[in-house]
């Protein structure tokens, strides 16, 4: 329709890359008229009428419209042909990836990031679900990522439990200490609580923190041994989420990387000392804030994230040769990561593209972030519970459900919460409100599959050219859309736009169910909307898998 309308502007004189969005007044519109009149210094009605007027006498109209029409002050309003509309659908039928655009990139995308020796708590749950459907999206179309955990697992936090192994363990053999998950989650908080109390403790914790990236190899036994129980109880959550990644790499494999990093960055010219530290200046000269300089190493000599990441950039650029590098963080860690990606660019580390994405938080009623009853962070593990319980008390037969359908419809109540907000913004977790089966939650989605699922059949029909009513109509207009919300997706890397759409699709999709008679149908109108409705659940399904959502048999 775009190239149809070039070539009617051109032919009247204009030049003019057409733009056709959708309508609230009819099925389309083009909004160009306003932005040729000051070009052309005509009134929009003006051009408008001219246009209209020869896309009217145009001898394939029907082939594509319904009716082309002006509005005032100036929008030409589109209604499509059913012809077109069935010919658009059948083409998009028989088109990979849903129609949409493909890329060829290879990205990696980090996301995840929790520190080791700690549970992962309700914050961590945002970074894992978006950077994971992220993931999915460019792999979808295409692209060749690689995606990386990226632990914290040499901080300060490491030193802590550390500290309190050797307060429990005293003249023991370091080998011979035994650790348990129950064992690290009680001594983080103890120890971290002693640091906030204690001056000499904070410093002890600190020393035996820099002398575990120095590789002091008492440090290291007690390091892996802490690694491998914490590792595996993190692996665990994240697999129930269906949240995977390709390396499990740290800030410890980044340490390795300084030796011959900071070299490289002295060489550039790029670091100067100030007051003993060694830093890189960031700030440039249209900074509408202050961007402080990015330190790289303190004057005592310890290393700091910004030098881990910048270790993470080097490693990942040698070893991959990426055209993007994607992060998924928190978004109060924006300016960070501006300091970050400036020292990388300035230093000409990696000339590719850096990319952050920061997401809100996860907020309880109160809208505030979502903690425990006495005001604790909330342990991811215990919101899956929570989720859980609440599903099965919403209705009796919830209690008899398979455990891997239950499993499904938790995560797509958690996941589908989350994802239809665009990630920038903080948004409230109603657990009641999102295990409904009715409203705008992962349950109705998958419970509209599921029930249209029943009622149709494969088959290789093929889609004639009839629109049988206006609910038909609305659902076949609806599934064209998908290529465009998956191309935006893609673009601006947020979920939102296939979540959004979803509820969407399902909410046509719920309608056309109600006003079609199916069951009772034969000969062509079933054989047609046995097409639709076969093609509507393919683009949930893949939808839903993009999302990181699974479909479970029944509910």
């Amino acid at each position: 329709m775009e190239e149809l309308f070039n070539s009617v502007f051109k032919s009247l004189g204009y030049e003019n890359e057409t733009k056709i969005v959708k309508s609230n007044n009819a099925d389309y519109q083009c909004d160009d008229l306003f932005k040729l009149a000051k070009t052309y210094h005509k009134s929009p009605m003006t051009i408008g009428e001219e246009v209209v007027l020869e896309i009217n006498k145009l001898s394939n109209f029907t082939d594509y419209f319904e009716s082309v029409s002006l509005a005032s002050p100036g929008f030409i309003n589109i209604m499509v042909s059913d012809k077109y509309i069935c010919d658009r659908l059948r083409n998009l039928i028989n088109k990979d990836m849903l129609g949409a655009k493909k890329e060829n990139k290879k990205i990696v995308i980090d996301y995840g990031g929790p520190n080791v020796a700690k549970p992962l708590h309700v914050g961590h749950l945002r970074t894992a679900i978006i950077g994971q459907s992220i993931n999915n999206i460019l792999k979808f179309v295409g692209n060749d990522t690689i995606s990386d955990v990226h632990l914290g697992d040499i901080g300060l936090q490491m030193g802590q439990v550390i500290y309190g192994i050797l307060q429990d363990y005293p003249d023991t053999n370091f080998e011979n200490v035994e650790l348990t998950l129950d064992y690290l989650n009680n001594t983080y908080p103890k120890m971290s609580a002693l640091c906030k109390e204690s001056e000499q403790v904070k410093n002890e914790c600190a020393l035996i923190t820099k002398s575990l990236q120095d590789r002091d190899e008492q440090y290291l036994v007690l390091w892996k041994k802490i690694m491998d129980v914490s590792l595996k109880d993190v692996r665990r959550i994240y697999d129930y989420l269906s949240v995977y990644f390709d390396y499990w790499y740290g800030e410890s494999d980044a340490y390795k990387e300084f030796d011959e990093m900071i070299p490289y960055l002295e060489k550039q010219g790029v670091v100067r000392l100030d007051d003993g530290a060694k830093i890189i200046d960031v700030k440039e000269e249209n900074d509408k804030i202050d961007v402080p300089p990015c330190i790289i190493q303190k004057s005592n000599g310890a290393y700091l994230y910004a030098t881990s990441d910048l270790g993470t950039i080097w490693q990942r650029g040698r070893d991959f040769h990426p055209d993007n590098i994607i992060y998924v963080t928190d978004n109060r860690q924006d300016l960070y990561f501006t300091q970050v990606f400036r020292a990388a660019k300035k230093s000409h580390m990696f000339d590719g593209v850096l990319e952050h994405y920061g997401y809100g938080t996860v907020n309880g009623a109160d809208n505030k972030p979502f903690k425990t009853r006495d005001g604790g962070t909330l342990k991811l593990e215990d919101l899956i519970n929570e989720v859980k319980k609440e599903f099965v008390n919403l209705r009796e037969e919830n209690k008899d459900m398979e455990k891997e359908d239950l499993d499904k419809i938790v995560n797509a109540i958690i996941k589908f919460a989350d994802l239809q907000n665009d990630f920038e913004r903080n948004y409230i977790f109603d657990i009641k409100k999102f295990s409904e089966v009715n409203g705008k939650t992962g349950p109705y989605v998958l419970y509209t599959y599921l029930r249209i699922n029943k009622i149709i059949s494969e088959n290789n029909n093929v889609l004639s050219d009839t629109v049988y009513s206006e609910s038909d109509r609305a659902l076949r207009l609806k599934l064209l859309e998908v290529s465009d919300v998956i191309n935006q997706a893609v673009k601006e890397r947020k979920p939102h736009y296939i979540a959004n759409y979803l509820y969407d699709l399902s909410v046509t999709a719920n309608n056309f169910y109600q006003n079609n008679k199916i069951s009772g149908l034969s000969g062509n109108v079933k054989d047609d909307f046995e097409v639709v409705l076969g093609f509507n659940n393919k683009v949930t399904k893949t939808l839903l898998q993009l999302l990181g959502i699974h479909l479970p048999t029944n509910m």
